[in-house]
């Protein structure tokens, strides 16, 4: 079969399916609306869908290899400002990443290899998953078996990406750190709250939290080496309810990013030493929990090269491959990459006119719905060709 072909042909389904996921976005691990929507869509397409935690997993072929296709679903916590007809109309959740491109071309990937079920030389193993943004689906489903049962060989993702490249543009690395490591942090501090005419009284939350903040940037710029990556952001300082009065307590959260395995090992131990010991300074208080951590991610050398050759025998106009990209953002499909063999690879979805201007997690992005054709031949094709050549 020629999946780019039969794709375009269901370029209409393709189409309605991410607008369906962009309407109703939903955000973090419980996706009722999402996930009986690829339950749904799959079962139509002749397929047994299976929950596996708060995600869909679903299996196709006879035995042999296995090869796990993943696609993330969940939005953003924000307005949207794109003027699309089809955006989401509580105006509080907003498919500003791209995720709704990746579970529609997941799921015609699925339409597709079923179709051509017999020229699959083993097994395609569907994984549809909530909450990448706050970086807890993929550890979700890993904890109720995605890995398991039958155990993938390899793993494959794709991410679109906005801006002006091309469409037919692919972007990947082979050969080091894609993308960054990620510690989400939550410190509490315990202060004594007092009247605002009789700072003495008090231990001030805030004031602590200021030194504690200012601390943490010596993290970056005198004890992090400079020759690798390391950021440190503190993005939300919560205190107090009136301006007369020091309250009992601060919070400060943030998260720290690096692309090497020993400097955020060196950050995760001393973000903590540091804010302790800043605390008991001021004879307060300071407690850090680790919300979330996610390591680098990196992808294995020779799958990844294997499917880019695999999307160069595809008849897409303009294609074109670039290796060796690396972004500071983070991906929790880096849970998945560290346990199995994968690929992860970025796909242009962007325009050459002033709708390629906004970035993503921007309200006024947009994303190119000719992308959607592509990326879902690519997944059908990768799969049976990575099979193919793997056979048992």
């Amino acid at each position: 079969m020629d999946y780019f072909e039969r794709a375009q042909l269901l370029r209409k389904e393709l189409i309605e399916n991410r607008r369906y996921f962009h309407e109703n976005a939903e955000v973090g691990l419980h996706m009722p609306k999402a996930k009986a929507y690829v339950m749904k869509k799959l079962k139509e397409y002749g397929l047994e869908p299976q929950e596996c935690g708060e995600g869909v997993t679903a299996i196709l072929g006879h035995g042999g290899k296995v090869i796990l296709l993943r696609a993330d679903m969940d939005a953003l916590p924000m307005s949207e400002e794109s003027n699309l007809p089809f955006a989401c109309p509580t105006g509080e959740q907003a498919h500003t990443c791209g995720h709704d491109f990746h579970a529609a071309m997941l799921l015609t990937a699925a339409k597709l290899l079923k179709e051509d079920e017999q020229s699959l030389n083993g097994t395609v193993k569907f994984m549809f998953q909530p909450a990448e943004e706050t970086f807890e689906g993929s550890r979700n489903m890993i904890e109720h078996g995605v890995l398991e049962s039958p155990k993938p060989d390899v793993a494959l993702a794709y991410h679109v990406s906005p801006g002006r490249l091309p469409i037919g543009t692919y972007l990947y690395n082979d050969s080091g750190t894609m993308m960054f490591s990620v510690d989400t942090f939550e410190i509490s501090i315990q202060g004594k709250g007092s009247h605002g005419a009789y700072p003495h009284l008090s231990i001030d939350p805030i004031n602590i939290g200021v030194h504690i903040y200012l601390a943490l940037q010596e993290l970056i710029a005198r004890e992090s080496n400079p020759s690798d990556a390391c950021l440190l952001t503190v993005g939300q300082f919560s205190a107090g309810a009136a301006a007369n009065i020091i309250p009992d307590t601060a919070v400060l959260k943030g998260t720290m990013r690096t692309n090497n395995k020993e400097a955020r090992e060196k950050l995760v131990r001393r973000l903590k030493e540091v804010s302790e010991a800043t605390a008991a300074v001021y004879g307060g208080l300071a407690k850090v929990e680790y919300v979330c951590s996610v390591p680098t991610l990196v992808c294995d050398s020779t799958f990844t090269r294997e499917i880019a050759g695999y999307m160069n025998e595809l008849p897409i106009p303009n294609a074109a491959g670039y290796s060796g990209i690396a972004a500071s953002a983070s991906e929790d499909f880096a849970l998945i990459a560290e346990r199995v063999p994968s690929a992860f690879m970025y796909l242009s979805a962007g325009y050459d006119d002033e709708r390629g201007d906004y970035p993503a997690h921007n309200p006024k992005v947009q994303f190119n719905e000719d992308v959607l054709a592509i990326g879902a031949a690519c997944l059908a094709h990768s799969a049976v060709r990575w099979l193919t050549e793997h056979k048992d």
